[in-house]
C-alpha cells in the first residue's frame, strides 16, 4: 500500500536574526574545530620531531575544551529559537555536538596506541547511535515513496574509495575489521542526523531549490566537520576533518528533499548516502595508519601522499558540488538500473586497480619476540687473534638462537605465520595478532614481546634529497680543526688506512665524490659491502642524505676525520622511521657481512666485519623499543672487538635525563653530545644521567662538533647540517685515526675509551649540572684527535 505524503507549506518569512545567529554560531564552531586541533597536532608534530611523544596527553583537555565550547551555543540556540528553518540548523549542530561529546573518551588513548582508539570509536559510537535511535524514535520518520529512484550518491562512493585504494596500503586483517566497523557506524550517525533532522526540517521551510541547497552544504558540511573531528584520532582527523564537508554540496544537491516538500525521499536515497559516507570514511582509516601521519616521515612519505590524497577529494568533492546543481533534473531522470550498474561496475573496476596499482595486501602487526637466554659471550675477550674473535661470537651467537628458537619456529611453521629469526639478539619477528601474542608470551624461553611497528608502503619511493650546494670544501672546515684532525694528517701522516668503517643510516649516494673511492665494493662488487632491508637495492643509495652526511663527516675526502679509511654500508633509516628488526638487520650486517641475497645465518663472513660503527640515531618508544630492547645486540659487538659509536640524540632542550633511546643509554656505547664553533653545548644535544633504565649511568661519554656541520650530501652536494647526528661521526673518524696509527689497539675498545677520556679537552663550566655530575652535559669533555692519536702511538 502506498504512502501517503502531506504537503507542507514552505514558511515565507526571512528571519533576519536567525540568520545572523546561524552565521555566527557557523563561523564559531568551525574556528572551534579547526583551529584547536590544528594547533594542537602541530604542536604535538614538532615536539615528536624533537623526540618527545607524551603530548597525547594535552588531547582529551583539547577535546573537553572544544566540546564546551560548541555545546553551550548549540543547546541554547535550539532551545529558545522557534523558527523552524533555523531551528533544524541548531538542532542538527546540536547532535553532532553530542556525538562529539560521546567521543571523548577517543582522547585518552596513547599516541602509539592505534588499536585501542579505534576500539574506543567503535565503543563510543556504537552508544550514541543507539542512543540517538531512541530519540529519533519519538519524533515521526520523514514520508518516503516506493518509486525507484536512481542511487546517485553511491555513483561517487567508488571514485572517492578509488583515491585512498591506490595510495595508500592496508594495515593488519584486525585492524582493517575495526576501522571497516568504526567507518559503519561513523556513516550511519551521520547518514541520520542529515536524513533525520536535517533534510526534513529544510524541506519544510523550503526557500528554493538554490537556497536550500546552499543552506544544506554550510549546514551539512559543519555537520561532518564536527562530527569528523570528535571522531578521528591522532593523525585521523586531519583525513577526515579535510575531506567529508567537501561531500557536503554533492549530497545537498542530490537530496531531492531539497527541491520540495512534496517530494519525499526513498529507502534507496537513505542508503545512497550511507554508502557515500562509509567510503568517504572508511577510505583514509583503512588504507593510512594515523601513527604515521607525521612530519617527521619528511619528504615524499605518508603526510605527503595524505596531503595528494586530501587535494584531490577536496578538487573532486568541490567541483562535482558546483556542477551537479546544473544537471540534477538529467540525474534524476536518469534509470535507476543504469546508475546501480554503472556503480556495479565501477566497484569491480576497483579490485584490479588495487593489484596493479595500488599496494595489496595486508600490512603492519609486527611482534618483536625476545628470549631469556642471550648468548653468553664473555670468554670472547681472552681471544687474542681478531678474525678468531669475531668468528667465536658470529658462530656463539647462531647457534644460540638456533638452539633456544626451534620449538617456537616449528610451532610457527605449522601454523603457516611468517616470521624472521635473528642472533644479534635472541629474537624473532613475526606476523601477529593479539591472540598470537599471548600465546608467544605464554612459551617456555620467552622473556618478553614487545611491538616492532612497520611503515605501511607508499606508492613510490621516497624521493632522493636534492638539497645542498656544489662546492667541496677547499680547506678543512672548523669541525676538523676544532678536534685538531688536520695535526694528525700533516705530523702523523695517519688518516684512516687500514681501517673498515661500518654505516648504518639513511643510505649512503656510493658515487658522491667525497666518498665513492673509500666504499669496499668500489670495483662494483658489493656483496658483503651493501644490504638494505627496505627496498633491496643491490647498491648505496641514500633517500634523505642524512647517511650521506654523517659518513662524509668520518672520512669523506675533504670534509671528513679520516679520508683513508674504507667504509661499507646497510639503510636502516630509508623512512626516517624504523623500528628493533631494521635496526637488528644492519646491526648482523655489521658484524658479520653476507652476499647479496645471503642468509644472515648461514652466509655470514664476520672477518669482514667493520672495524667501528656509526650510529647516528636512536631507537625511541614510537618505533617499537624499550630500554633494553637492542642492549644484547652492543654488548654482543663490543665482545666482538667492534667499537660502537652512538649519538646521544637531540632532546636536550627538554631537561636532564633526556639521553633516553636505544642505543645511546647503553654502558656498551659510546655516546656522544655536541658543541658549536664556541665550544658551547647545544641546546638541542640530549643530557644524562640514563633514567630510562633506572641504571642513572654517566652520558655522553664525550662531545664534538654537532652545530653547522658542513659534509655531503647525495648528487654530488654539500650542506650544513645540525645535531648529534653530526656530532657522533667525529668520534668515529678519531678511533679509525687511532685504530690505524697504532692496530695493536684493534678490538681493544676499553684502552681506546681510556685514551679517548685522557686526552679530551676538559670543561669546567659545563651547564646544565644534571644528577651528581657535569660530565651528564659534556661527558668527558671535547674529542682531541692530536692528543688521542699522540697517545695511542706511545702504546706501540
Amino acid at each position: 500500500m502506498d504512502n501517503k505524503v502531506e504537503t507542507v507549506a514552505p514558511n515565507p518569512e526571512f528571519d533576519l536574526l536567525g540568520f545572523f545567529f546561524a552565521f555566527f554560531s557557523f563561523v564559531w564552531l568551525l574556528a572551534m574545530m579547526l583551529v584547536p586541533n590544528n594547533i594542537t597536532w602541530f604542536i604535538q608534530q614538532m615536539l615528536i620531531v624533537g623526540g618527545v611523544d607524551w603530548f597525547w596527553g594535552i588531547w582529551p583537555l583539547v577535546h573537553l575544551g572544544q566540546l564546551v565550547a560548541i555545546l553551550i551555543p548549540t543547546i541554547l540556540l535550539t532551545a529558545f529559537w522557534q523558527q523552524k528553518r533555523y531551528q533544524t540548523i541548531f538542532k542538527t549542530w546540536l547532535a553532532a555536538a553530542t556525538y562529539f561529546t560521546f567521543l571523548w573518551p577517543v582522547r585518552l588513548a596513547p599516541f602509539t596506541a592505534a588499536r585501542t582508539a579505534v576500539s574506543l570509536q567503535i565503543a563510543c559510537s556504537a552508544v550514541f547511535l543507539i542512543c540517538l535511535y531512541l530519540y529519533l524514535r519519538r519524533t515521526p520518520p520523514p514520508p518516503t515513496h516506493n518509486q525507484p529512484s536512481p542511487p546517485l550518491m553511491t555513483l561517487f562512493a567508488p571514485l572517492i574509495f578509488l583515491i585512498w585504494l591506490t595510495i595508500g596500503a592496508l594495515g593488519s586483517p584486525l585492524d582493517t575489521l575495526l576501522n571497516f566497523t568504526a567507518a559503519l557506524l561513523f556513516a550511519a550517525i551521520m547518514t541520520l542526523i542529515i536524513c533525520r533532522i536535517l533534510w526534513p526540517g529544510l524541506a519544510q521551510t523550503s526557500e528554493g531549490f538554490g537556497w536550500d541547497i546552499t543552506t544544506a552544504g554550510y549546514v551539512g558540511g559543519l555537520t561532518l566537520l564536527i562530527g569528523a573531528t570528535g571522531f578521528g584520532t591522532n593523525g585521523s582527523q586531519i583525513l577526515l576533518m579535510y575531506t567529508l564537508p567537501t561531500l557536503a554540496w554533492l549530497i545537498a544537491t542530490l537530496l531531492p528533499r531539497t527541491i520540495t516538500a512534496n517530494r519525499p525521499s526513498s529507502q534507496t536515497e537513505t542508503r545512497s548516502l550511507f554508502y557515500l559516507l562509509t567510503a568517504a570514511t572508511a577510505g583514509p582509516l583503512l588504507f593510512f595508519d594515523p601513527d604515521e601521519i607525521l612530519l617527521v616521515l619528511f619528504g615524499r612519505d605518508a603526510f605527503f601522499w595524505v596531503v595528494i590524497s586530501i587535494a584531490l577529494i577536496v578538487i573532486i568533492g568541490w567541483s562535482v558540488g558546483i556542477v551537479l546543481p546544473f544537471t540534477h533534473q538529467f540525474l534524476r531522470t536518469m534509470p535507476p538500473q543504469l546508475a546501480s550498474s554503472i556503480t556495479i561496475i565501477s566497484l569491480l573496476a576497483l579490485l584490479p586497480i588495487y593489484f596493479f596499482i595500488g599496494q595489496p595486501g595486508f600490512h603492519g602487526e609486527k611482534l618483536f619476540v625476545i628470549f631469556a637466554d642471550q648468548a653468553d659471550l664473555s670468554s670472547a675477550t681472552i681471544i687474542t687473534d681478531y678474525d678468531q674473535r669475531r668468528q667465536f661470537v658470529y658462530d656463539t651467537l647462531v647457534n644460540q638462537a638456533d638452539n633456544s628458537q626451534t620449538n617456537i619456529r616449528q610451532s610457527l611453521d605449522r601454523l603457516g605465520i611468517d616470521y624472521t629469526s635473528y642472533y644479534l639478539v635472541n629474537a624473532l619477528a613475526v606476523d601477529a595478532n593479539p591472540f598470537l601474542r599471548r600465546w608467544l608470551e605464554a612459551q617456555p624461553g620467552v622473556e618478553r614481546v614487545i611491538d616492532n611497528p612497520m611503515l605501511r608502503p607508499m606508492p613510490l619511493q621516497p624521493a632522493i634529497s636534492n638539497l645542498g650546494m656544489s662546492e667541496p670544501a677547499t680547506e678543512p672546515q672548523w669541525n676538523l680543526t676544532m678536534i685538531n684532525a688536520p695535526q694528525v694528517w700533516s705530523q702523523f701522516a695517519v688518516r684512516g688506512q687500514g681501517i673498515i668503517i661500518g654505516q648504518s643510516d639513511s643510505g649512503v649516494d656510493g658515487q658522491h665524490p667525497e666518498l665513492s673511492q673509500q666504499y669496499r665494493g668500489y670495483n662494483g662488487d658489493d656483496d658483503y659491502n651493501w644490504y638494505d632491508p627496505w627496498y633491496d637495492t643491490t647498491e648505496p643509495q641514500d633517500w634523505s642524505g642524512h647517511g650521506t652526511h654523517t659518513l662524509g663527516t668520518i672520512l669523506g675526502q675533504t670534509v671528513g676525520v679520516a679520508p683513508d679509511a674504507q667504509w661499507f654500508g646497510c639503510s636502516n633509516l630509508a623512512r626516517n622511521l624504523a623500528n628493533p628488526t631494521y635496526y637488528l638487520d644492519c646491526m648482523q650486517f655489521m658484524l658479520a657481512p653476507f652476499p647479496q641475497g645471503g642468509d644472515p645465518f648461514r652466509d655470514g663472513d664476520p672477518t669482514r666485519s667493520a672495524h667501528v660503527l656509526n650510529n647516528s640515531w636512536g631507537c625511541p618508544p614510537i618505533e617499537g623499543c624499550d630500554p633494553k630492547s637492542l642492549q644484547p645486540a652492543v654488548a654482543a659487538l663490543r665482545a666482538a672487538g667492534i667499537f660502537v659509536v652512538a649519538s646521544a640524540g637531540n632532546d636536550g632542550d627538554y631537561g636532564c635525563e633526556t639521553v633516553q633511546n636505544p642505543i645511546a643509554i647503553y654502558d656498551e656505547s659510546f655516546t656522544v653530545g655536541a658543541v658549536d664553533a664556541s665550544n658551547e653545548l647545544a641546546t638541542f644535544s640530549s643530557v644524562g644521567p640514563v633514567a630510562v633504565d633506572d641504571s642513572y649511568r654517566l652520558k655522553p661519554d664525550i662531545v664534538a662538533p654537532g652545530v653547522d656541520v658542513y659534509s655531503a650530501m647525495p648528487n654530488n652536494k654539500y650542506l650544513n647540517n645540525d645535531g648529534t647526528s653530526m656530532a657522533g661521526p667525529h668520534v668515529v673518524g678519531v678511533v679509525a685515526l687511532i685504530w690505524s696509527a697504532n692496530p695493536d689497539l684493534i678490538g681493544d675498545i676499553d684502552t681506546t675509551e681510556q685514551i679517548i677520556i685522557d686526552t679530551a679537552i676538559p670543561y669546567t663550566n659545563a651547564r646544565p649540572i644534571c644528577g651528581d655530575s657535569t660530565n651528564n652535559s659534556y661527558g668527558y669533555g671535547l674529542i682531541n684527535a692530536y692528543g688521542a692519536v699522540e697517545a695511542a702511538l706511545q702504546r706501540r
